[in-house]
């Protein structure tokens, strides 16, 4: 065995910390917090030390307020950004995020050139935009959690509505990470079967719609903050996917180049993730209604994208 991979999360908010604390637990990664704020990364990164002996990892686990000591890092997770609050959507945030993309991407670059960036801040599909350009890394190697996110809530409303296991439930949720995603229901099966055959199309209907405002739905519950557990999650499939080299397919924000005929825009798809980031783009064969909604989805993230003047 070479020496362990190194990860830095960057924001130890509540999906950084969380984020961190499931990685520790899978063991095969030393793990490096870092915020701005000092004082908050060395406390939970200590507290997640202290949680080993209990647990039974021993990762190496620090916190920090310089990227110097984030220094080739394998994947570098980008959670730091300011949260939603009641009533703002996820676009809302695009100008206090852009700056903090814009501050730190750069110097997360300098000191891990090789590092795979995965993005999960709000509006994430132009975040992962915005960390391609200010990186100057290759397409491949940034890409933006979110569909995993989405699919798991429709997969678990799904499971809920006909009370069955999760496990049971296949789904994709594509397109940009906001009000117009696109749940993909002619691949949406339990146990196999078409999920038209066991939900008619009205409460279907309901369940689509909760699944776009299912972060909106948290966000106004806890008033201070938005979802974590699942958020971090879903980043944790995908660190997997990636150090573990596992060429899973998943659905994650990635750089199409002409895919689904969508050119030159970060927006949700399956891919292959495995060790090189995203190895390719899975193309499925949609119905000319979801094709349509995944376009009108991109066009949605890319007025966002020209905002930001790239």
């Amino acid at each position: 065995m070479g020496a362990r991979k190194k990860v830095t999360i960057v924001g130890a908010g509540n999906v950084g910390g969380t984020t961190a604390m499931r990685l520790a637990q899978r063991g095969y990664a030393d793990l490096v917090l870092y915020d701005v704020v000092e004082g908050l990364p060395q406390g939970k990164a200590l507290d997640l030390l202290e949680a080993g002996p209990v647990e039974g990892y021993d990762c190496g686990i620090s916190g920090t307020n310089s990227y110097g000591d984030s220094a080739e890092s394998d994947v570098v997770v980008f959670t730091s950004g300011a949260p939603r609050r009641p009533g703002m959507s996820r676009d809302d945030l695009l100008s206090v995020n852009r700056k903090i993309v814009e501050e730190n991407v750069p110097e997360i670059v300098r000191h891990s050139p090789k590092a795979i960036l995965l993005m999960v801040n709000n509006p994430l599909d132009p975040m992962a935009q915005l960390a391609l350009v200010r990186s100057g890394l290759p397409k491949q190697r940034v890409v933006g959690q979110a569909g995993i996110l989405d699919t798991a809530r429709f997969r678990t409303f799904l499971a809920q509505e006909l009370k069955v296991s999760v496990r049971d439930v296949q789904a994709y949720v594509l397109g940009g990470h906001g009000d117009d995603m696109v749940p993909v229901l002619s691949y949406t099966t339990v146990g196999g079967v078409p999920v038209q055959r066991l939900i008619g199309p009205d409460r279907l209907a309901q369940i689509v719609e909760r699944t776009r405002k299912g972060g909106q739905e948290i966000v106004d519950l806890l008033k201070t903050g938005s979802a974590f557990y699942a958020p971090s999650a879903g980043v944790a499939e995908m660190v997997d996917a990636i150090l573990l080299d596992r060429k899973r397919i998943l659905p994650c924000s990635a750089y199409l180049t002409g895919e689904y005929g969508i050119n030159d825009l970060f927006v949700g798809v399956p891919v292959v993730l495995g060790a090189a980031g995203v190895e390719r783009v899975v193309e499925i064969a949609l119905t000319v209604e979801e094709q349509a909604a995944l376009h009108r989805t991109a066009a949605e993230v890319r007025r966002n994208v020209e905002k930001l003047n790239l």
